[in-house]
């Protein structure tokens, strides 16, 4: 879809609708803006900071009484 038939389908709507439209267009480009700044952590990146106890497949205690 191009810019031209965009713009005459809006120049057939009336005022309130063309004020809808410019909402809407004012959203996505919010939206489109806020996608952009979204940081994504990258792999390995909390290396070291969790710890598995070395018996963590070990049944646990509280259990022992019902195996």
């Amino acid at each position: 879809m191009n810019s031209l038939s965009i713009y005459t389908k809006l120049e057939t709507l009336p005022t309130d609708l063309k004020q809808e439209v410019s909402d809407f267009i004012d959203f996505l480009l919010q939206k489109s803006s806020s996608k952009k700044n979204k940081i994504v952590p990258k792999f390995g990146s909390a290396k070291g900071k969790i710890k598995m106890s070395p018996d963590f497949d070990e049944p646990l205690e509280d259990f022992k009484e019902y195996m």
